[in-house]
């Protein structure tokens, strides 16, 4: 694939690169402009103003004084599902997203997102960051509204310093530290559509492992004697600290600052149950109130009072229905929506605010089990991790340590009514398996991750991802059966030739291998005669990670196949091996020739 290096092409391409088709209505100034912020996997006590001493967080602090601050917002206990729920005001399991990997985070096309409703409102819409709701288009960023994108679609990245990033489809190499290079971006996204408005989503992607960070930083919390871990995880909120500083030190340069909604928040609990988070119960992962409850900040400089403490219970799906409320903006046709706008809350009015039961569910593949699982009330939250309904009094017990369902029994059973009802309605669509499609004008070339692949008979028999689960950046391995083989489900949308190209390691032993490509009812055969088994890519990790490294893939192009519209499966199947096993494939590319 041909990249670009991004470095080199500034200050040409942070000017230029941010101007798209946009707008069905012209601009119109008398909208705000909105930035949303949110990090991955910083905790609740994550910030100084938490009560966390030992960490210096002062943009967040000053955020949280100069505007509105919900004490109790809650979102999802992953990635994936908060970024659906916040995209679209629904709950996760209503868009089709129900996992964090192997294409279980995409939402479904028809879903209508924030950046989708604003765009059709005249704003211009950017997102710099994390997406992680869909690798392919119409599922990725400019499928979903966004005018430009820079970032990544995985759930994770695997290196943070000179990094390669995609750029509207388009791979461009960068240089420096991920979230310097991010923010460069959004503020040269402003600087282009300062005459407003525009819509900025800055869905950074740290703290999330690999826990890379630059010196300085990490320097500093080793010295305050945190670990390696938590010393990369304070550093790298303090390095996002610090380039909010710059963008709102950027926004009030160019005047700005009263015209513009700035929302923080985070996207679940903290990446480990060692680090201070308010006496909470649980973490990342975990469906208790140290998982799934985060900060949000929302300053609007001569709108929203500053100060403002907000107690009443919020959570994600409340979003998008507030920002259209907040914006002035006409809210679109979309699918029902579980959110309600908090815009009497912002503006101080919580008389006849109603009581209400927020829900949220995790687990592997959420969408087929309805545990773990939780209800909440402004009191109340009755908690079940498989092993039936605890209840904890959120008022009396903030911390959870008594279980009082047998105390309250009838609050117990209504909770856990709700839950179930409320469960069969979100997952009532089921989750079939969203294809990948092929053949659309917008992305000629599609590449089908490993992890993406379906794999038979099964993970572990004869055939493998490098991990458990098949994590993002994952790949295909250990396929020591001919009778295994990957598939992925696609979509050609337009019929035509396409070009199939494997990207492959083989060690020298096992060169020689045969195999073949099956799609549509057409396939290519190809054979492995070239080793190619490179060392990882350096990495400058501070601990040692849990996700696959980096390495350098060999291409293999087979030739073309001439594919009819409809849906179906390709496929990868060994005919030989030469050695003990076949190569290793991280992905197949089908590029649309005509």
């Amino acid at each position: 694939m041909k990249t670009l290096t991004l470095s080199v092409l500034l200050p040409v391409l942070l000017s230029l690169l941010f101007s798209g088709t946009r707008s069905i209505e012209p601009p119109r100034q008398d909208h705000p402009n909105i930035v949303l912020i949110m990090t991955d996997d910083q905790g609740w006590g994550d910030i100084h103003s938490h009560g966390n001493p030992k960490l210096d967080t002062p943009v967040m602090d000053r955020l949280a004084q100069d505007g509105a601050r919900f004490e109790r917002f809650f979102v999802s206990p992953v990635c994936a599902p908060t970024r659906a729920s916040l995209l679209t005001g629904r709950y996760f399991l209503r868009t089709g997203t129900h996992g964090v990997t192997r294409a279980y985070e995409t939402m479904r096309s028809e879903e209508v997102t924030l950046a989708e409703a604003l765009k059709q409102a005249g704003y211009a819409t950017g997102l710099f960051g994390k997406w992680h709701n869909g690798a392919h288009y119409p599922h990725d960023p400019n499928g979903q509204g966004f005018d430009e994108f820079l970032g990544f679609s995985a759930g994770h990245w695997n290196n943070y310093f000179d990094t390669h990033l995609i750029h509207n489809g388009k791979r461009v190499e960068t240089e420096g530290y991920i979230n310097d290079v991010l923010t460069d971006a959004a503020m040269a996204f402003i600087d282009q559509h300062k005459d407003g408005p525009f819509f900025v989503y800055l869905p950074y992607n740290t703290p999330h492992s690999p826990f890379q960070v630059p010196d300085q930083y990490f320097n500093k919390y080793r010295e305050r004697g945190f670990d390696h871990k938590n010393a990369s995880v304070y550093g790298m909120v303090e390095n996002l600290d610090d380039n909010l500083g710059r963008l709102f030190d950027r926004l009030d340069a160019l005047g700005l600052r009263n015209d513009t909604i700035v929302l923080f928040l985070t996207d679940n609990g903290p990446n480990g149950g060692d680090r201070y988070n308010g006496d909470m119960r649980g973490a990342k992962g975990s469906v208790h109130e140290g998982g799934v409850r985060v900060p949000l900040f929302i300053r609007w400089p001569g709108h929203l009072e500053a100060g403002r403490v907000i107690r009443p219970i919020a959570q994600h799906i409340d979003l998008f229905p507030t920002l259209i409320d907040l914006a002035g903006v006409p809210m679109p046709e979309t699918l029902p929506l579980d959110g309600v706008s908090l815009t009497p809350l912002l503006n101080g009015d919580a008389a006849g605010w109603p009581e209400r039961t927020l829900f949220t569910s995790w687990g592997r593949q959420a969408g087929m089990q309805p545990t773990p699982g939780a209800a909440r009330t402004s009191r109340w939250r009755a908690v079940n991790t498989g092993e039936g309904w605890e209840l904890y009094d959120m008022l009396n017990d903030p911390g959870q340590h008594a279980d009082v369902a047998d105390i309250y029994p009838e609050v117990t059973e209504h909770l856990a009514s709700a839950y179930a009802a409320w469960f069969a309605d979100v997952t009532r669509d089921g989750f079939d398996p969203i294809p990948t499609p092929l053949g659309h004008a917008e992305r000629m070339e599609v590449e089908l991750p490993g992890h993406e692949a379906y794999l038979h008979p099964a993970p572990g028999q004869g055939i493998s991802y490098v991990g458990r689960s098949g994590w993002a950046n994952d790949w295909v391995t250990n396929w020591t059966s001919t009778d295994a083989y990957p598939s992925w489900p696609v979509d050609v949308v337009q019929r035509g030739r396409y070009e199939l190209t494997l990207l492959y390691t083989c060690a020298e032993a096992d060169t020689g291998a045969r195999f073949r490509i099956e799609i549509g009812g057409q396939h290519l055969e190809g054979r492995v005669t070239e080793a190619h088994n490179p060392p990882y890519n350096f990495s400058p990790d501070r601990v040692l990670r849990g996700e696959v490294y980096e390495k350098p893939w060999k291409p293999l192009t087979l030739g073309t196949v001439t594919l009819e519209r409809g849906r179906t499966d390709l496929t990868i199947k060994a005919i030989s091996m030469a050695g003990d096993r076949m190569m290793d494939v991280k992905a197949v590319r089908a590029r649309r020739v005509e």
